[in-house]
């Protein structure tokens, strides 16, 4: 999908709104803009929660091991069930 649109005074642009909804972008979202190879690239940063919920993915731990390091954490503090 592509749009043109024209960079309005104090370099102001205007995100079509099927473009916003279409990459999630709402009034208040931050936006990572950076320069590539001569172009702009906006990214959304999301909202913590969301990517918590949502966004990739990185490690992997089980219960038991977050059972397990509590545990240790717990009995360094002499709160030892």
């Amino acid at each position: 999908m592509s749009r043109l649109i024209r960079v309005s005074r104090k370099n102001t642009i205007y995100i079509p709104k099927e473009i916003a909804e279409k990459v999630g972008i709402t009034e208040g979202t931050y936006l990572e803009i950076r320069v590539e190879g001569g172009r702009l690239i906006m990214i959304p940063i999301r909202d913590p929660f969301w990517l918590a919920l949502k966004g990739p993915k990185f490690a992997e731990s089980t219960v038991e091991e977050v059972e397990k390091i509590s545990e240790e954490e717990q009995s360094r503090y002499g709160n030892s069930p």
